[in-house]
């Protein structure tokens, strides 16, 4: 296990590497820092690459296994009620253990925190629900989708401006470390035990539709509550001077995302414990193997969000400051990209969902294609981002062009790359988009002058939005390549034919 730890560190080393010499660089031209900012976010920055190597090994080796577990063992009941109400309750309690849920609640004003996260839980655990019952009963993702988001644009008409983008916003963050791997592995053991040619498509989507309910919850949580105002309280820096200031920053903040970390497991080890004590589906070597692994999970939640939140979010508010009140504010065009470019290969739920479908389609489709499909997309997202923050372009002029395009591309796309498409939406914004990309957003809408909640508010939705179409791009790729590759035997096997006749 020692070598695998190694093997997921260097991965993360691999991943977050590339943004550290970014933001160093930037801070050597465009943005100068204090050498006490610099060291707050380099400390970030390790403890985010030791994080995410103790979070993908725990969750590969403890949350992967509980969710195919639980999906199997509901399927083989054979009774439909109890997989309708295991689901909601399993998705109602990781929602409210999701870190990313807790900092959105934190910004929306116009909401009491509570009422916020029990409406998005809601939301997740009937539409986790949904796309079980969509499994079961073999109900085609896109028709489903197409009908879904039909609704979401309709409900939005009536939902007051200032909110839109925080309803949208909550779609990406409710599918994050926590949420992901389990219901991941959710969808899985339920189509696994189906055992039928499709149930390997049928696996993908559960994130895909996990990400509506909030959109809608929320919208309409929206209509009810009126909101005039909703307020993002600006991150800030840690005051610094040695290199004891730096150490004590993280250690003051340490406990805060340890208690939030414990609380928000505590739902999932309870879930654990009393399945196991009811199927007994765990032999005692793997059961070993899986509390390891849990200790493993919630070790490196705590590392990565305590660099993410200490050292990354007030580094990413400065650099959107500077950058925006600067001579060359459109340079956050460029910069936004290549931000965006590396930064989802560093969201730690990205890697299991890479990993899983590398495993599900047999190394047909592998990580490090989806990884560049990923980046690509999610680069473009964060420059449409940038360009809102500098023109004030409406929210609308993104989504609706966008969800079309994913849309009508889903009717023509292999079914296994309309599910890991839509998954991917929800997985790319995680708690990296959250704390990096909307603080850098925040800060440079705060320096040119614009409406922080219309106009910064919505980037974690945009980031959700371009997997869609970037994967779904790739999809078309491979069956035309598929055919292309086809079509050569069809034709060789003819002439054997006719020689024969």
């Amino acid at each position: 296990m020692n070598e695998k730890l190694k093997e997921k560190t260097r991965e993360a080393l691999t991943s977050v590497l590339p943004i550290t010499v970014i933001v160093l660089m930037l801070s050597v031209t465009l943005v100068p820092m204090e050498v006490g900012t610099l060291a707050l976010f380099l400390t970030g920055a390790v403890l985010l690459i030791v994080g995410m190597g103790f979070f993908q090994l725990g969750a590969e080796i403890s949350m992967t296994p509980l969710g195919q577990g639980i999906g199997g063992s509901i399927v083989r009941q054979k009774k439909t009620w109890l997989a309708v109400v295991i689901c909601f309750a399993m998705g109602a309690i990781i929602t409210i253990s999701e870190p990313d849920l807790q900092v959105l609640a934190n910004q929306v004003a116009a909401i009491p925190n509570a009422v916020l996260i029990w409406t998005v839980a809601a939301g997740v655990g009937v539409f986790t629900a949904v796309a079980v019952l969509r499994i079961l009963y073999r109900v085609p993702l896109s028709k489903m989708l197409l009908g879904l988001y039909l609704l979401l644009f309709v409900v939005s008409l009536f939902v007051p401006n200032e909110f839109l983008a925080v309803a949208f916003d909550a779609g990406g963050v409710t599918t994050g470390p926590m949420t992901v791997p389990f219901i991941m592995a959710l969808g899985i053991g339920f189509s696994a035990a189906r055992s039928d040619k499709d149930s390997a498509n049928d696996s993908f989507g559960l994130i895909a539709l996990c990400s509506v309910g909030p959109i809608l919850m929320v919208m309409l949580l929206g209509i009810f509550y009126h909101p005039t105002e909703t307020i993002y309280d600006a991150v800030q820096l840690a005051p610094v001077i040695t290199t004891q200031d730096v150490a004590l920053a993280f250690l003051q903040d340490l406990p805060h995302y340890t208690a939030e970390v414990l609380q928000s497991t505590l739902p999932i080890v309870g879930v654990f414990a009393l399945f196991q004590a009811l199927t007994r589906s765990f032999q005692p070597r793997q059961l070993v193997r899986m509390v390891l692994g849990s200790v493993y999970t919630i070790i490196g939640l705590i590392l990565f969000l305590t660099g993410v939140n200490v050292g990354f979010a007030p580094v990413g508010n400065l650099l959107g400051s500077g950058l925006g009140s600067g001579p060359l504010r459109w340079a956050l065009l460029p910069i936004g990209m290549l931000i965006g470019y590396y930064i989802v290969k560093a969201e730690p739920a990205v890697q299991v969902l890479n990993e899983q479908v590398e495993e599900i389609t047999g190394g047909t489709i592998s990580r490090h294609a989806m990884n560049r499909a990923l980046q690509a997309g999610v680069a473009v997202a964060v420059a449409l981002a940038m360009l809102r923050v500098l023109t004030g372009l409406s929210i609308y002029w993104v989504l609706i062009p966008g969800y079309a395009a994913a849309l009508i591309m889903s009717r023509f796309v292999p079914p296994v790359f309309v599910g890991i498409a839509f998954d991917s939406g929800g997985v790319a914004s995680g708690p990296m988009t959250s704390t990096f990309l909307l603080p850098l957003a925040m800060g440079a809408c705060s320096a040119v002058g614009g409406n922080v909640v219309t106009d910064a508010f919505g980037i974690v939705a945009l980031v959700a939005l371009a997997p869609l179409i970037a994967i779904q791009i790739m999809g078309l790729l491979y069956a035309r390549r598929t055919q292309a590759q086809t079509a050569p035997n069809i034709l060789d096997d003819t002439v054997v034919e006719l020689e024969e006749y």
